[in-house]
């Protein structure tokens, strides 16, 4: 496309323009005008093959490879800074983890000329490799090659976390993903890295294993993992790192094994059961559950998130849910979580733990026993019914719970001060209550398994609340003939009417 003649002026004013958009990644030269392409893309095909071609290792680029079409990458590419990978999923914190010592970060601080100019690229094509058209685009100009390549000649840490990092994008594609699986040796050069002790490098590989066994190609990524040496590697990695992102993706990679298909059940769950994988994320539990009581790190809340879903995991598949719901360690976990008192700063992981304390007790029934007279537990359950307001499963599970523990409530036997204490929480739990019904007043959730104490199927919201009205009809029963120090405020009755109103109408 010819352009008009500028005057020195103009041309000095649209270069600094240019040079000011060579910061947006959306920002790239225009195609040649002799080369067309079949595939539809935002962004100019040429250039992307550019970028790729900018990675070939320097043993690839003095060979033949006339397969790969490219222009000469624009000169716009060396004013792109590290900024692009911002966007990334991933975000290099400068942390690092505890098998690490100095000599990561000095090999990421010294970088030639030519290197940078390959890591700006990698990371453009790191954050196009997000979008499908692109990815295609990539994978048909032979991307995975080149990646492969460097992966298995290259030195640099920060080269191989970006390779990985791309494989990682590219792996959201079902396009690119089956070309994964085509491309001879990759698998197992990806999971050769797991041997590395670079954060960010373990960090790519573990997101992309784990986006491998949620494909529909999972066998063959199953299989890779499936040595022992590897498996043991995962475990040591993921119970050993001080790294919160990294423990993050560790975890997550566990946490794809826990959820994949039946068939990937004896190649891997079962070695790594073997090899202490329900003790290692109870430990991992007992590590977070001590920083958020003592430091409450924000940064260390989707860490004990994830923690949390692949121990939600474990305790639904048949064979090994008993392990780990009769680990008593565990449920005191989970339960002192329960109890935390700032619930807004992990709303999502306190959700998770009223599901796992409502699987513990399907497994283990005669624990509800021994968290019956706990107290500031049944308040702790209440206070989660508010997160729960978008999920009708976790909120079916907190009344399962509440009512297997107020069933086991004798209010006919306990003494007229325990009677009380019990009376107390649930009126200081009223709007709650009164909330939770409205909203879902319409909701035709599944009937819950009966507890053993009623001995037929009932619902357990509708069996919480009858069991609620017979506690309240009792201390208006006896609160005449209390001690004094047992006696409530005259407010308090005016609120146990509203409280019985409120029950009597939603167990019609």
């Amino acid at each position: 496309m010819a352009a008009s003649a500028l005057t020195p002026t103009e041309e000095e004013e649209e270069q600094g323009q240019l040079e000011e958009d060579s910061f947006v990644t959306s920002h790239h030269p225009s195609a040649p005008a002799d080369e067309l392409f079949d595939i539809s893309t935002t962004v100019d095909p040429s250039y992307v093959i550019s970028l790729i071609r900018k990675l070939l290792p320097v043993d690839a680029k003095n060979g033949d490879n006339t397969d790969i079409r490219s222009s000469n990458c624009n000169d716009e590419v060396g004013s792109l800074s590290n900024d692009n990978c911002k966007s990334m999923e991933i975000v290099n914190d400068g942390s690092v983890s505890d098998f690490q010592g100095e000599d990561e970060e000095d090999s990421r601080a010294h970088v030639s000329a030519g290197e940078e100019v390959w890591e700006e690229c990698g990371c453009v094509l790191w954050d196009l490799a997000a979008n499908q058209t692109h990815a295609e685009l990539m994978v048909q100009n032979l991307v995975l090659e080149v990646l492969l390549a460097n992966l298995m000649v290259s030195h640099s840490v920060r080269v191989t976390e970006i390779c990985l990092g791309i494989m990682g994008n590219l792996a959201c594609h079902e396009v690119a993903m089956k070309q994964m699986i085509s491309t001879n040796g990759l698998i197992a050069v990806v999971v050769d890295q797991l041997f590395l002790d670079d954060t960010q490098c373990l960090c790519e590989a573990f997101r992309l294993l784990g986006l491998g066994l949620q494909s529909s190609d999972f066998i063959k990524w199953a299989e890779a993992l499936q040595p022992e040496h590897i498996l043991s590697r995962i475990l040591w990695v993921t119970e050993n790192t001080l790294n919160p992102q990294l423990t993050e993706k560790s975890v997550g990679l566990l946490l794809a094994i826990l959820e994949s298909q039946k068939e990937v059940e004896h190649i891997l769950l079962t070695p790594s059961m073997k090899l202490g994988l329900p003790t290692g994320l109870v430990n991992l539990l007992a590590f977070e559950m001590s920083k958020l009581t003592n430091e409450r790190i924000p940064e260390r809340y989707s860490v004990l998130d994830v923690i949390l879903h692949a121990l939600e995991a474990l305790c639904v598949i048949d064979g090994y849910s008993q392990e780990i719901c009769s680990n008593k360690e565990f449920f005191q976990l989970v339960c002192d979580l329960i109890k935390f008192p700032d619930k807004v700063e992990v709303s999502n992981s306190c959700v998770t733990a009223g599901v796992l304390i409502a699987n513990i007790l399907s497994d283990v029934p005669d624990i509800a026993s021994e968290i019956s007279q706990d107290l500031p537990f049944l308040q702790g359950l209440f206070d989660i019914l508010p997160f729960t307001s978008d999920d009708l499963e976790a909120r079916g599970a907190l009344w399962s719970t509440i009512a297997r523990l107020l069933v086991r409530v004798q209010e006919d036997e306990i003494t007229a001060s325990i009677l009380r204490q019990y009376v107390f929480i649930l009126l200081s739990k009223t709007n709650l209550i009164e909330d939770d019904l409205f909203d879902h007043q319409f909701d035709n959730n599944k009937e819950n398994d009966s507890l053993a104490a009623c001995g037929a199927r009932t619902n357990a919201r509708t069996l919480t609340l009858r069991k609620i009205i017979c506690i309240l009809n009792k201390w208006n029963a006896v609160k005449d003939s209390v001690e004094e120090k047992d006696v409530m405020d005259e407010h308090d009755d005016e609120n146990i009417r509203r409280l019985l109103d409120c029950c009597h109408k939603y167990t019609v």
